[in-house]
């Protein structure tokens, strides 16, 4: 009905778009079709917490108390001192905690203390990254050399109980 009404006002009108949206309505599934949910969840908000990119303050776990402008935020964290930050500078964690705007020191190590921030990040695979990043970065030469010889120890453990498989599976 609706190609018809449709072909009759406007001749030329495009039927293909109007072939997927019928299957669509005739669909079981349209009955089960729910809006989609919003993919973006880390906004710029009060009591965000994010992790500095670069920087004199590089690495650091900071909470946004404030934004200044659509460039700026105030962050604080418990080991420095509150100061305004670019957002260029900053990456959105999914950490968020419940402040109030611009609030004292005291109630902010409260919240963070309370929202058990540090334990989340160190659990969050983006905070086990970084952690692995650091102590890779920390090796020294003999390190490394125990290293390479541990994952050579390794990889031939794998490979004598692979070919125990395969000789007992033939």
């Amino acid at each position: 009905i609706i190609w018809i009404y449709v072909g009759i006002i406007n001749p030329s009108f495009d039927f293909r778009h109007w072939r997927s949206l019928l299957f669509f309505l005739l669909s079981p599934l349209a009955e089960t079709h729910h809006t989609p949910t919003m993919p973006f969840k880390r906004y710029v908000e009060i009591g965000r917490v994010a992790l500095v990119n670069y920087g004199e303050d590089y690495g650091k776990l900071v909470v946004i108390v404030d934004v200044i402008d659509q460039n700026r935020a105030l962050v604080d964290a418990p080991d420095m001192v509150r100061s305004q930050i670019n957002f260029k500078r900053l990456s959105l964690t999914d950490i968020k905690i419940d402040i109030k705007r611009v609030p004292r020191k005291k109630e902010l190590m409260e919240a963070m203390k309370a929202a058990d921030v540090q334990k989340k990040w160190e659990d969050s695979s983006w905070g086990r990254k970084l952690l692995v990043k650091q102590r890779r970065a920390s090796l020294n030469d003999f390190d490394r050399f125990k290293l390479m010889l541990a994952k050579i120890k390794r990889a031939g453990l794998v490979r004598q109980e692979l070919a125990k498989l395969k000789k007992s599976a033939s």
